[in-house]
């Protein structure tokens, strides 16, 4: 095979993020635990650029962007001061600069799991309401594999303890309207790099709760 042929920027970006996302899992388990965990932003802001160099650019999908953070970042403030949508919880100190108490990364991450949950979705079906439904239930598989983790990697910690039905409750009304835009306005993304990063960060966070329940962190 040509070379050229490899070093395209999907093969390079799905490179880029199983180094990070790798060395993360070994560095957390084996390794410096609170530097690798201090370097989330990185990982996080990393997957979003490379995100967008695969995604094919235009004007909707920049409406998108700034409706999945707004909303995200809008959904989070409110739960964060006032425990609507989500439950009573806060925001610990690793994922950086916060605005009204919740991380701007958080809203971040709410425009990259739109984003590949809806791609995915597109895979497996032509129907508008099944891929919508989908790209929320893999959301919510996600966060199922998240929400034991969080607390101790200091992401966010919930009053209760663990999160409970409401949290995941909150997730999938948020999610609605932010997948159905994303499926009626046909937003496109070149190639499999959202189902590797979906991949590796259900992985991820499926290996840390592993060792977790094991022996600890």
């Amino acid at each position: 095979m040509n070379p050229k042929e490899l070093l395209t920027k999907q093969n390079s970006s799905i490179f880029l993020i199983w180094l990070f996302h790798i060395s993360g899992i070994i560095g957390i388990i084996y390794s410096d635990t609170s530097w690798f965990v201090g370097a989330t932003p990185i990982n996080l802001v990393l997957s979003f650029i490379l995100l967008l160099v695969n995604t094919r650019m235009n004007q909707r999908l920049v409406y998108l962007l700034l409706a999945c953070f707004s909303v995200g970042m809008a959904a989070e403030i409110l739960g964060v001061r006032y425990g609507f949508i989500f439950g009573e919880y806060s925001y610990g100190a690793v994922l950086g600069l916060k605005v009204m108490e919740v991380p701007l990364l958080i809203g971040i991450n709410w425009c990259i799991l739109i984003f590949i949950t809806g791609t995915i979705a597109q895979f497996f079906t032509e129907s508008f309401w099944i891929r919508t439904l989908l790209g929320v239930g893999l959301m919510l598989a996600l966060d199922l594999v998240i929400e034991p983790v969080a607390p101790v990697l200091d992401f966010w910690t919930f009053k209760e303890g663990l999160a409970s039905f409401h949290n995941y409750l909150g997730w999938a009304l948020v999610a609605l309207p932010l997948q159905m835009a994303f499926h009626k306005w046909k937003i496109t993304i070149d190639g499999f790099y959202p189902f590797h990063l979906y991949i590796l960060q259900f992985l991820f966070f499926t290996l840390l709760l592993i060792k977790i329940n094991s022996i600890g962190i």
